[in-house]
């Protein structure tokens, strides 16, 4: 029965970790961010993130979009300092043409930096996309 579920291969839909200028604080912060780089819009999508390594595990959040246009981004969450030392996922699952997606984006500990950022579709920032 496990055979007969097809869940199509995920394209152009993305999440990046960029690093944002706070005013407020006047500091950079890095915001965890879904983006649709899609010719059409994406539903229902619902994202469930954490982080860890060897001895340490941070709480499962869970977040929901009900809707994304096509070329658009909606922030997922903020990262404090601590928590990019540990490996963190972003399991992501939508509905699209009438399928449901699901991949899981993975960003390794200690990667998320100032020095690996990089341009981001639809987005005219800079940061870091998950594999």
């Amino acid at each position: 029965m496990k055979s007969d579920i097809e869940i199509p291969e995920v394209k152009d839909v993305h999440v990046a970790i960029v690093q944002e200028y706070n005013p407020e604080f006047e500091w950079n912060d890095w915001n965890a961010y879904m983006i649709n780089d899609r010719d059409t819009a994406i539903e229902m999508v619902l994202i469930v993130s954490s982080g860890f390594n060897d001895d340490k595990t941070t709480s499962t959040m869970r977040h929901s979009i009900k809707e994304m246009p096509p070329k658009s981004y909606a922030k997922i969450e903020l990262l404090q300092k601590e928590v990019l030392a540990l490996t963190n996922e972003f399991r992501v699952t939508f509905f699209a043409d009438g399928k449901m997606y699901d991949k899981k984006y993975v960003f390794e500990k200690n990667t998320v930096s100032a020095d690996t950022i990089g341009a981001i579709p639809v987005m005219e920032l800079k940061g870091i996309l998950g594999k």
